[in-house]
C-alpha cells in the first residue's frame, strides 16, 4: 500500500511525457530504462521490510542500471525519513549497511526527496558526511531541472535564499548547478551538440559546474560513442577540467560499487585520457584527510584537485 501511495508513476520518466529530445531510439531506450530502474529502486526501498530485503531486491537489477536503482532507493528512504510517521533513520541505516559502497549515488537520491518535501521536513545537513553532503544538492538540482525544465533550464532560475546547509556562502547554488548539468544529459537526449548549446545560454560563471555535471552523467549513464565524447570535451574548452572531474567522480562511483562497465572505460578514456580505474583512483588520492571548510568548502577544493590531477595525468589539458 505504501509503495502504491508514494511511488511516482513510471510514465513520469518518458521522454515524450517530459518533452525531452530524442536523439535516437537507442538513446531513448537507455534514458527511459534508467528512469524505470530508478523508480524500481525507489519502490523497493519504500516496500521492503528491512534494508537487507531492499538490498536483496536491488542486487537483482543488471549492473549497468543498478546504481540508478540505489539512487532511487536513496530517494525512497529520504521520503520515508521526511514524511510524518515514516521514521527518521532509514538513510542512516541504509548507508551504514548495504548502501555504504553506493554512498555517492544515495546522497544524490536524498536530494530528489528534498525537492518533494516541505523544507521543514528536510534532513539536517549535520546528518551527512561533511565532504559529501553537497551531493545531496546535486540530486536536488537534477530533480528541479528534470521536472521543472522551463523554470530551471529555459528560465535559468536560481534561489538566492537557498539555505541548506546553513551558512553555505552561496556554494549551494553551485552544487545545484552540478545537478542541473547532469540533468541536461537527459533533457538533451545525450546529444552533445544540444548539451553544449544549452550550457552556452547560461551565464559564463555557471558553465564550469554545468560541465562537471555533464561529465558525471555522460560517464555514468553513457549513451554516446567515443567520438561524441571527444567532441563534448572540445565544446567544454576551458572547462575541460570540470568535465573531467565529473567523469572521474562517475568512474569512482561505479568502481567503488563494483558496477564498472565497458562504457565507463570509453568515457574516461575520451574525457580524461585515462582508464576508468585510474581516474577513479585519483579522486581518492587527492581526497582531503580532514574536512576543513575555508573560503570554499573542502568539497570544492577536492574537485579542483581532481580536475588538475586528471588533466595532468591524462594529458587531456594539452
Amino acid at each position: 500500500m505504501r509503495r502504491r501511495m508514494i511511488t511516482p508513476d513510471v510514465s513520469e520518466t518518458s521522454l515524450d511525457k517530459r518533452g525531452f529530445h530524442k536523439k535516437s531510439p537507442a538513446a531513448q531506450e537507455l534514458l527511459e530504462t534508467v528512469g524505470e530502474k530508478f523508480l524500481l529502486g525507489y519502490a523497493h526501498a519504500v516496500e521492503a521490510r528491512s534494508v537487507g530485503q531492499a538490498e536483496e531486491w536491488l542486487e537483482r537489477i543488471p549492473v549497468k542500471y543498478r546504481g540508478f536503482a540505489y539512487e532511487g532507493a536513496g530517494m525512497g528512504y529520504g521520503m520515508l525519513d521526511g514524511l510524518p510517521g515514516g521514521g527518521r533513520r532509514h538513510i542512516e541505516e541504509f548507508l551504514a549497511g548495504p548502501g555504504e559502497k553506493h554512498d555517492y549515488i544515495i546522497y544524490v537520491g536524498v536530494g530528489w526527496a528534498m525537492a518533494r518535501l516541505p523544507r521543514f521536513r528536510w534532513p539536517s545537513a549535520e546528518d551527512f558526511d561533511p565532504l559529501l553532503r553537497w551531493l545531496v544538492l546535486d540530486g536536488y538540482g537534477f530533480h528541479q531541472a528534470y521536472f521543472k525544465t522551463a523554470k530551471y533550464i529555459d528560465g535559468q532560475f536560481q534561489d538566492p535564499g537557498f539555505s541548506w546547509p546553513p551558512g553555505n556562502g552561496g556554494y549551494a547554488l553551485r552544487a545545484i548547478d552540478q545537478g542541473i548539468g547532469r540533468a541536461l544529459w537527459f533533457i538533451c537526449g545525450t546529444d552533445v551538440d544540444l548539451v553544449a548549446d544549452a550550457i552556452a545560454r547560461f551565464p559564463e560563471r555557471r558553465h564550469g559546474d554545468l560541465y562537471a555535471g555533464v561529465g558525471l552523467a555522460s560517464t555514468y549513464a553513457c549513451g554516446v560513442t567515443s567520438d561524441e565524447l571527444l567532441k563534448l570535451a572540445e565544446f567544454a574548452g576551458e572547462h575541460r577540467g570540470n568535465l573531467a572531474q565529473g567523469s572521474a567522480f562517475a568512474a569512482e562511483a561505479r568502481v567503488r560499487a563494483g558496477l564498472l562497465i565497458p562504457e565507463t572505460e570509453v568515457a574516461t578514456q575520451a574525457i580524461c585520457g585515462l582508464p576508468a580505474e585510474r581516474a577513479a583512483a585519483i579522486t581518492q588520492e587527492v581526497r582531503p584527510a580532514t574536512v576543513v571548510d575555508g573560503e570554499l568548502p573542502a568539497f570544492e577544493t577536492w574537485r579542483q584537485r581532481i580536475a588538475t590531477e586528471v588533466l595532468t595525468s591524462g594529458g587531456a589539458g594539452k
